[in-house]
């Protein structure tokens, strides 16, 4: 079996974070489960896609076109789609008729040429299947995993920070709540830290658009940030946090909740599906649409998080090889 997969530029800095993290350690670890399958052959750079048994594109964007027009004979196509969430906040994520457009063509490209999906919760599942009208069967969820280095117990470099604050990474979007995140430590009166390149640029952002308007009038002056930071400072900064928060309004996943767990951060995170599908039912959750009670969560984190199962990039990498073989 000769696999292709479309892993796009992956040597950007924002790569490092979301799908790009996915795609990144899927490929490590898929190469080291490969060593045990002589039959499997896989192959980052397509030169003739009619050579593949299976060609894996591993990102999805509703409003621009996300799959090949054209599928060769005996070539089967899997597809990871994260999430779908411009679809269920429409107005924070006008399409345009271009994309409006786009996302019939992305419609019909899935129904005619996609064999197997693959995304990364079973919110998403739920998500996908309603907007894509797409049979169940073909829709596997297969979660992701914190990378190894997230469950280092140590700090390697000394930072400029106070002794005692929230921590935050991530992007600015709609759903990722930021207003009420700030507004929440404010009322718990613990200093802020984002780690993140977009709140960095926060101040060259046009937040008249709809897809930053939820910005206008918050204040970041008493918010420290601090841009693109390596996985390593990550780590540091997770060990260093009083206490991490994730405070999304909506998740298809919630991987930095993960990789606090994995370093034994005190965590606070909101009551949204997936991030309870992926935390379990041992959490105290707050509700993002309150302030106080997530700076209530903020005063008394939860401490030692039991998983509802095991995240591993090897298990990962086991399940993605089923949906080819199934493919």
């Amino acid at each position: 079996m000769k696999i292709a997969i479309i892993s796009g530029d992956l040597k950007d800095k924002d790569a490092v974070r979301g799908i790009g993290v996915h795609t990144n350690e899927l490929i490590k670890a898929l190469k080291n489960e490969a060593k045990n399958k002589k039959n499997f052959i896989l192959d980052l750079k397509m030169v003739k896609s009619k050579d593949y048994d299976v060609i894996h594109f591993t990102s999805f964007k509703p409003f621009v076109i996300s799959l090949s027009f054209i599928k060769p004979r005996g070539t089967r196509f899997v597809l990871t789609i994260h999430d779908l969430i411009p679809l269920i906040y429409p107005k924070n994520y006008p399409p345009g008729i271009k994309g409006r457009f786009n996302f019939l063509i992305n419609k019909l490209l899935v129904k005619m040429y996609v064999d197997e999906i693959i995304t990364i919760s079973e919110t998403s599942k739920k998500d996908i299947c309603r907007f894509l009208r797409v049979d169940p069967k073909i829709v596997h969820v297969i979660y992701l995993a914190p990378k190894e280095i997230y469950s280092k117990k140590t700090v390697t470099k000394k930072y400029n920070l106070p002794k005692k604050f929230a921590l935050y990474t991530g992007d600015i979007n709609y759903n990722k709540n930021i207003p009420n995140l700030i507004r929440a430590c404010e009322i718990a009166k613990i200093p802020l830290v984002i780690a993140g390149k977009q709140a960095l640029e926060v101040e060259k952002m046009d937040l008249s658009h709809p897809e930053t308007s939820h910005l206008k009038g918050v204040s970041f002056k008493n918010v420290i940030r601090l841009g693109f930071i390596l996985d390593e400072e990550l780590n540091d900064l997770y060990n260093l946090a009083t206490v991490y928060i994730q405070p999304s309004l909506y998740e298809g996943f919630g991987l930095p909740a993960l990789e606090a767990v994995a370093v034994k951060t005190p965590l606070v995170v909101t009551k949204t599906q997936a991030l309870v599908e992926i935390l379990g039912d041992n959490v105290n959750y707050v509700n993002p649409n309150d302030p106080k009670d997530i700076a209530r969560g903020i005063l008394k984190p939860n401490i030692n998080i039991k998983l509802p199962r095991e995240y591993t990039w090897e298990k990962t990498a086991k399940e993605t090889l089923d949906v080819y073989e199934k493919a």
